[in-house]
């Protein structure tokens, strides 16, 4: 499979997040390695990867330990304007079925599994990101907030979504293994 049947499989995204199940079965190979700590398990990324960082904290603490989330996404509802509760009524001729479709980006987001998520987080977001609005991040904080589950943030004042300045990568990238250096290493191996 090549092309766009591989890039857009059907129940992907917004659509079901299936892909989410490759993550999972990649830490489930993981735990079965004799070098590889099951309890000591964390994860990270970027944009795509940030939401599913965040997936990954959200269905799995007890898989996940930890996790990294660059300027994910994590409300697919929030995040497709076609699918407001406002542009409902105006694309109901379009798409009839647009209640359904909001209700499955939802179900397919990582706020959908806020109440299981337990594993700390750190957040990392520019303020000026057109590609994933910086609202996604502060929105999550306060359902993070909301469920008491341990978080830090990076918010990195006039940065888009790739970030520009070689000063602030260098600035996430340290702050990502000091986190995980925190909240992962074993108690012998803390700096």
């Amino acid at each position: 499979m090549y092309g766009r049947a591989f890039r857009e499989p059907p129940k992907s995204v917004w659509r079901g997040a299936s892909e989410y199940q490759d993550v999972v079965a990649g830490a489930k190979f993981l735990q079965t390695l004799d070098n590889v700590d099951p309890q000591r398990i964390g994860l990270w990324g970027g944009s795509y990867g940030g939401f599913l960082t965040a997936m990954g904290l959200a269905r799995n603490s007890d898989i996940f330990k930890a996790g990294v989330d660059f300027h994910g996404v994590h409300d697919w509802a929030t995040f497709l304007p076609m699918w407001s509760e406002e542009a409902e009524g105006k694309n109901a001729g379009v798409a009839p079925d647009v209640k359904e479709a909001r209700d499955l980006a939802f179900k397919s987001s990582p706020v959908a599994s806020l109440a299981n998520w337990r594993s700390p987080v750190l957040l990392i977001h520019g303020d000026d990101d057109r590609n994933v609005p910086f609202q996604q991040t502060t929105d999550l904080v306060e359902k993070l907030r909301a469920q008491k589950v341990a978080f830090d943030e990076l918010i990195i004042p006039d940065e888009i979504h790739d970030l520009l300045r070689w000063s602030d990568w260098v600035r996430a990238y340290r702050a990502t293994a000091e986190f995980f250096d925190r909240r992962l290493a074993a108690s012998g191996e803390r700096k």
